[in-house]
């Protein structure tokens, strides 16, 4: 662990590690597989703890633990509008993951493609970097009448939107995509997606997991219709969320049994969700806000203020830690996929996806493990990714994923044990 202490202006993270009862407890051992889930804060910890302690109830009833259930959610529906800057907390809809999410909207979509509501538009772009979540859920559609068209990954690792361009037309209803490739870690410039998107008069769908504890999301800013993020990546439990705009969440057609309000988030919410997540979601959203607060104590920022700060904060100092990652691994001979150039680290978050050449990814990855460090091997459920990458299902690449907890002292141990398991040497 680093224990220096932070220069004036850096970012604090021996304070921030000090907040994560999960590190404390690890000691030596290297969390670097944040992208399959980060850990949570105390605070975060307690939220859900004084949830199922002290109103581990039914929402909805005239008694006090129950009342206390309903503001609770009311809180967390705040609190995440003003993380993604949404234009009202009835936007937000809770439930399990961002998965389950996806499938409710495209079911939507596909009734209304059945029923030919809006015409001739029946075309959906989709790409080849992206979760197969936000790939199959969508060509599924095609029972309902869907036609398809791939935005295509280039080699230099990302989407480009000129590439876009000539996809959307009259008929396309929908551009699915990534805001960040979970697997590679490259970020998409959604607010043009956006821009030629609703040009067409087409909407945009955007899988934010991955991006979510990494940058600032804004709804606004990026104009999207819908959005999805989890909460497991986002230093939070287990649930997930949806985002869309108002109007279009009232037309989307779902499940709800008659006694549900036929208005968002209600109507999209179907059955009892995980309250003590949705709690501790909300604790999250307020630790994010707390970085950016305590960085620069002001009494007149806006809490959405100080989560921009926060998230900004974050964003610098990953940076670094993606310029550091990124230069062990070169220095190690790896294949990087994605975003390789240091000039272009404004491109990626860092999660980094490699191979050594001669090594079997689940080789690295065992040997990683016996040295104290965590990270994954395998397809990254990306079947389509790992074929445009010419990478076999069974065996994929190697994926090491940093967060803002993370350090340099182990990026510089990652890169010796890295250097170790190359050169065949035994574990001390």
């Amino acid at each position: 662990m680093n224990q220096h202490p932070s220069a004036p202006g850096a970012f604090p993270v021996e304070a921030v590690r000090a907040q994560f009862p999960a590190l404390r407890q690890a000691g030596d051992f290297v969390f670097m597989d944040n992208a399959a889930g980060a850990q949570i804060p105390q605070s975060v910890l307690d939220a859900v703890t004084t949830h199922l302690v002290a109103h581990n109830v039914q929402r909805g009833g005239r008694y006090g633990r129950s009342v206390t259930v309903d503001r609770s959610i009311a809180e967390a529906r705040e609190s995440v509008a003003l993380l993604i800057n949404a234009y009202r907390p009835e936007e937000i809809c809770f439930g399990m993951n961002a998965t389950s999410f996806i499938r409710l909207v495209s079911l939507g979509i596909g009734q209304m493609l059945a029923a030919r509501v809006g015409g001739e538009r029946d075309e959906i772009v989709v790409t080849d970097m992206d979760h197969d979540a936000n790939i199959a859920t969508w060509l599924a559609l095609e029972a309902s009448g869907a036609r398809f068209k791939w935005w295509r990954m280039r080699d230099d690792g990302n989407l480009h939107v000129d590439d876009l361009r000539p996809l959307v037309g009259e008929r396309t209803r929908l551009v699915a995509c990534t805001v960040t490739a979970h697997a590679i870690g490259s970020i998409v410039d959604v607010a043009s997606v956006a821009r030629i998107s609703h040009a067409a008069g087409a909407e945009v769908f955007l899988d934010c997991v991955h991006y979510g504890p990494h940058g600032l999301i804004d709804v606004q800013a990026w104009d999207c219709d819908y959005l999805v993020c989890s909460g497991y990546k986002n230093f939070s439990p287990h649930m997930g969320f949806l985002w869309g705009r108002f109007d279009t969440l009232k037309r989307l057609p779902t499940f709800r049994e008659d006694f549900i309000p036929d208005e968002p988030p209600y109507k999209v919410e179907a059955g009892t969700f995980v309250y003590e997540n949705v709690a501790g979601m909300d604790a999250a959203v307020r630790y994010l806000e707390s970085i950016g607060r305590n960085l620069a104590p002001s009494n007149n920022r806006s809490r959405r203020e100080n989560i921009a700060a926060g998230m900004g904060a974050i964003r610098e100092y990953e940076t670094e830690l993606a310029g550091a990652m990124l230069k062990v691994l070169k220095d190690c001979g790896a294949i990087v996929y994605g975003v390789a150039d240091e000039a272009r680290l404004h491109e990626r978050v860092p999660t980094f996806c490699f191979n050594i050449p001669g090594l079997p990814p689940a080789t690295i990855v065992e040997d990683m493990a016996a040295r104290g460090i965590g990270i994954r091997d395998g397809h990254m459920y990306a079947p389509r990714l790992m074929a445009r990458l010419n990478l076999a299902m069974d065996s994929g690449a190697v994926r090491a994923s940093l967060v803002h907890y993370n350090t340099l002292d182990e990026v510089r141990r990652f890169g010796e044990a890295l250097r170790a398991i190359i050169a065949g040497a035994p574990v001390a």
